[in-house]
């Protein structure tokens, strides 16, 4: 039975590029997936883009690019990503200057558009998910909305000969299960297929994690060669059936523990995990090692898509304020707790506008709160650090959070050091759904 070789070269938008070369020189792949975006990845390329209209892709897209295109062009490998982010018309251009400085001349980079509905869900009767208000109420809070696109425009730009395809927003599966049906000729309405390729892309969509990285738990489930994971590779059969592995000679593992865990990954309903190509089922998926880091995955399927897809909105929530200091030796939880109530009464003191106040021993009380115990009861240790964080409408106001926390060096309590301070602007995530009459994705392609 023909196969297809399809691997993961990023899982997320920081994700390591030496794993993503090594499958480009020794994976014998005919595609490289690059999943990169994330639904506050997306909202913080809108501004980007707001900023300057030729920014808004992926920050690591040329890097990535210079790294695999030489190998990938030399092998015939079809690279697809989702590095275009708030403006994949931009990164193709870029790719197309990189590819020629790389000396590769006639590459055909498309660009899929069509995933930013801002204008659409705002004027419109769509309304939040989470809470019900119209979508409209957000007024000029509202910094990004962008549609999960499905496999459909990514089928198109392979079938117009693209060497490289690069998305907006779509959703994770889809950027393999696009060239899965381009090689295969699968039915846009063939839902069985659709969706035990949809598991196999939610089972490689986040790179090293199916290799062991999300998995290792020293002490209960050891991965050998961490510090050079390889990313994973699958080999697809015509009828979606796949064996997950990696490159040979590459740190991790596949087993069929670490596919069970990917494929449990941010799963809602097993039976009912919709896609803009395909309602999927995975509550039948069968998993089966059948060699040293070969797993194979069957079983997966599915029913017809959605008349609606996903929107990802993107909303500013002013900024928080941090600031940190460490205490070490004797007594440092009890000088680490005065400092944490000094601060709590300055901040009363200078009149600070706050909608929300943490004060965290970072090692002690900075996850679970102080209303779940450490076992044993109370924890004395020899160091600590004090954690002052809190969320304003202001950049400035959020500035006197840290201001305060560096005061306390020369203001008590004794032997603070180690003082950071830092303003961030917070960007929230809701979500809404569109009818996908509304969402018209469209495909340029650009030669380099």
């Amino acid at each position: 039975m023909r196969q297809v070789r399809i691997g993961a070269g990023a899982g997320y938008s920081g994700d390591r590029i030496e794993p993503a070369v090594e499958l480009a020189e020794h994976g014998q792949l005919d595609y490289l997936v690059f999943e990169c975006l994330a639904e506050r990845t997306i909202a913080l390329a809108q501004q980007a883009r707001q900023r300057d209209d030729r920014l808004g892709y992926d920050p690591l897209l040329v890097a990535r690019m210079r790294a695999v295109l030489p190998a990938c062009h030399r092998a015939g490998t079809v690279i697809i990503t989702n590095m275009g982010a708030a403006n994949p018309l931009a990164a193709a251009e870029l790719v197309c200057v990189t590819a020629r400085e790389l000396g590769l001349f006639g590459l055909k980079v498309a660009a899929v558009t069509g995933d930013d509905v801002a204008e659409a869900v705002s004027d419109g009767e769509c309304r939040i998910l989470e809470d019900g208000r119209p979508v409209a109420t957000l007024g000029e809070s509202l910094v990004s909305a962008n549609a999960y696109l499905g496999a459909e425009p990514i089928v198109q730009a392979l079938a117009a000969g693209a060497d490289v395809v690069i998305t907006g927003r779509a959703a994770d599966p889809s950027l393999f299960l696009g060239p899965l049906m381009h090689e295969f000729g699968w039915s846009f309405e063939d839902w069985p297929r659709l969706g035990q390729a949809t598991l196999i892309g939610h089972v490689l969509e986040c790179a090293g994690q199916v290799t062991g990285g999300y998995f290792a738990d020293p002490g209960f489930k050891t991965v050998p060669g961490l510090a050079r994971l390889g990313f994973p590779l699958a080999e697809v059969s015509e009828d979606g059936s796949a064996i997950i592995t990696k490159v040979e000679n590459t740190g991790g593992c596949v087993t069929s523990a670490t596919c069970k865990e990917q494929i449990l990954y941010e799963i809602h309903d097993p039976e009912r995990y919709f896609t803009p190509d395909v309602v999927a089922d995975f509550s039948r998926a069968q998993v089966e090692q059948v060699g040293p880091d070969r797993v194979r995955i069957t079983g997966g399927s599915g029913r017809a898509r959605p008349e609606a897809l996903k929107v990802s909105l993107g909303i500013a929530e002013g900024f928080v304020g941090e600031g940190q200091i460490s205490y070490a030796g004797s007594g440092a939880r009890d000088r680490a707790e005065l400092a944490a109530e000094i601060v709590r009464e300055r901040l009363g003191l200078i009149g600070l506008v706050a909608h929300e106040l943490r004060f965290d021993l970072i090692g002690v009380d900075a996850l679970h709160g102080r209303g779940l115990p450490a076992a044993g009861g109370r924890v004395e240790p020899y160091e600590v650090r004090l954690r002052v964080a809190g969320r304003t409408t202001t950049a400035g106001e959020a500035a006197r959070i840290g201001n305060e926390v560096e005061t306390l060096y020369t203001n008590g309590p004794a032997g603070g050091g180690g003082v950071t301070r830092q303003v961030r602007e917070v960007l929230g995530v809701l979500s809404t759904l569109l009818p996908r009459e509304h969402v018209r994705a469209s495909v340029q392609v650009l030669e380099s």
